[in-house]
């Protein structure tokens, strides 16, 4: 209830008792849906090493006509691959780290949280349809380029409206569209090297291995994130 007083001239003033709950209520800080848990964390940490180890392994069990630098990582998986259950493995355990991922960034919108589903999932559809020993197939070609637009637009979904001072850069609408930027100028390095390049497999490693280190620094962003006030804009929004 609001109180008043009757000031000297006759007229009816707001107590300043009444004010100071108000205040005070403002200034409390409330959970913003931020804390990101630790296996989040974990996961989303665990999804470039997968990455760089078992390319890493497969390359040196392939065969000296192998050349990293030219094939893709697809090759490792295909068929004509040796021990090729390595790369294969790792995609699937990658989706699957991209999947609780984002299951666990609640503090990110949630159009944000199912594009990075949707490249989860792509991951483990192209690791279920491997190359066969010659040329690829529609299937393949089409998860891999899901896939790699939708990490490669992730960032811009993350984007947050909120002043800078209460986002980390990485959230913000300036950082995040830098990011997109960086991931998309990658992206079209790839996609030239497609053309006859001699550095396409060294193109899809560092554009893959880059954009796949960005939901760590995200995760680990939230979660040193600062705690939102009642009435800031929430993740929703």
């Amino acid at each position: 209830m609001t109180t008043a007083r009757m000031d000297k001239s006759g007229r009816f003033a707001a107590s300043p008792v009444a004010k100071r709950p108000v205040r005070r209520l403002a200034a409390r800080s409330v959970p913003s849906g931020q804390a990101v848990p630790g296996w989040a964390l974990a996961s989303a940490g665990l999804s470039p090493i997968l990455l760089v180890a078992a390319w890493l392994v497969a390359d040196a069990l392939q065969p000296g006509s192998y050349s990293p630098a030219r094939q893709t990582m697809s090759v490792l998986a295909g068929h004509a691959a040796t021990d090729r259950w390595i790369m294969s493995g790792a995609m699937f355990l990658i989706g699957g780290c991209y999947l609780l991922t984002a299951l666990g960034l609640t503090g990110l919108r949630t159009s944000a949280r199912v594009v990075l589903a949707v490249a989860g999932l792509s991951g483990i559809g192209i690791a279920a349809s491997p190359e066969p020993a010659h040329g690829s197939t529609p299937q393949h070609l089409a998860l891999t380029a899901v896939g790699a637009v939708a990490i490669a637009a992730w960032p811009i979904f993350v984007a947050r409206r909120t002043p800078p001072r209460l986002s980390p850069l990485v959230l913000s609408i300036h950082g995040s569209a830098t990011v997109t930027a960086v991931f998309v100028a990658l992206l079209g390095w790839v996609l030239v090297e497609t053309h006859d390049g001699s550095a396409l497999g060294l193109a899809e490693r560092v554009t893959t291995t880059v954009q796949m280190s960005w939901p760590f620094v995200v995760a680990l962003a939230l979660r040193r994130g600062r705690p939102s006030r009642i009435g800031e804009s929430g993740p929703d929004d």
